[in-house]
């Protein structure tokens, strides 16, 4: 079992002096939440990544009370430590549809001109385990939302990242180790029975993002690129379409409630690998570039596949071509 961390420990940075940046997509609801969260209580002016504008707002003003509520306990329990003096970053909706590129690109561009550079991009959103269906932009739903429109808005926001040396973090899954070989992230893996071959489709884009990290780390030593694995959180609305399952659907909830409770960490307990990799001082382009974490922060080695030099190339030569051929020019 992990040790878990102190997020309180990780490094402050006074909005006024530092003007931190950071974007989350998916910021939410799940892991994306607390990430937010623990960003704002850190000082960074923090931009919410999502379609839905009434639930993005919703959580903003959750976000804001429970931040609120925690500084004040703060100052209770340890009123010398310098909380006192603590203020919060900002923040701010962005409207963005990773399910349709069009969007991906209206959203890179109102945020350029909006700020002149990013100190950490959080590739976070994602879908899990849901019917084959493609994307209006023609790629299967899940290769789409959870990896080439999130390679999409990483390069064009490349530059600010660049800006300041900032953090790329990109949140994979264990589940990627269900890819026992390398295959197109093309492929489709439409066939019965569906139950099973969903969680292949999922398996493929979570590999595609760790490829994907490890070339944007080699094209790019200046800046520090990072996947992680945030761990086994059960408690999250990704799994609702397997347990709404007719016969089935019980089968899976028994399950995931077992996993749940032997393995599985809480929401905010799974934000910790992706703030130790947006807010760690101990991290650094030199010698952690590429890397994979998980659970708690840790390092660890991501699959064969995943891995492999050769596959990532693969893999970023195929999505530069699928972009251009859909009129994404990278």
């Amino acid at each position: 079992m992990w040790e878990e961390f102190d997020i309180t420990k990780l490094p402050y940075y006074d909005p006024k002096v530092d003007n931190k940046v950071a974007l989350v997509t998916g910021g939410n609801s799940g892991i994306g939440y607390y990430t937010v969260l623990h960003l704002y209580l850190h000082g960074f002016k923090v931009y919410l990544g999502g379609r839905n504008s009434s639930r993005v707002n919703h959580a903003i003003k959750e976000i804001k009370k429970e931040a609120e509520i925690r500084l004040r306990k703060g100052q209770d329990e340890k009123p010398h430590d310098g909380l006192m003096i603590r203020k919060t970053g900002k923040l701010e909706y962005l409207h963005i549809d990773l399910t349709d590129l069009n969007s991906v690109e209206k959203a890179a561009t109102k945020f350029t001109v909006q700020e002149d550079h990013l100190d950490v991009l959080i590739n976070n959103a994602g879908v899990m385990a849901i019917p084959y269906e493609l994307t209006k932009d023609n790629f299967e739903i899940q290769m789409q939302t959870n990896y080439v429109s999130h390679f999409l808005l990483t390069m064009r926001l490349l530059p600010l990242i660049k800006a300041r040396k900032g953090r790329v973090i990109t949140v994979s899954s264990l589940g990627h180790n269900l890819i026992f070989f390398n295959c197109n992230p093309g492929a489709q893996f439409n066939y019965w029975p569906s139950m099973f071959f969903m969680w292949c489709r999922y398996a493929l884009a979570k590999t595609a993002s760790i490829q994907f990290t490890k070339m944007l780390a080699i094209k790019n030593p200046d800046i520090l690129c990072m996947s992680l694995h945030p761990g086994l959180v059960m408690n999250t609305n990704l799994f609702s379409y397997c347990t709404r399952l007719p016969f089935v659907g019980i089968f899976f909830w028994i399950l995931f409630q077992f996993v749940g409770y032997f393995f599985g960490v809480s929401n905010e307990q799974g934000a910790i690998s992706t703030l130790k990799c947006a807010l760690s001082s101990d991290l650094s382009a030199e010698t952690d570039n590429g890397a994979y974490f998980t659970t708690g922060g840790y390092p660890s080695k991501p699959s064969r596949v995943a891995n492999s030099l050769d596959n990532a190339a693969s893999t970023w030569i195929w999505t530069v071509h699928e972009l251009r051929d859909r009129g994404h020019e990278i």
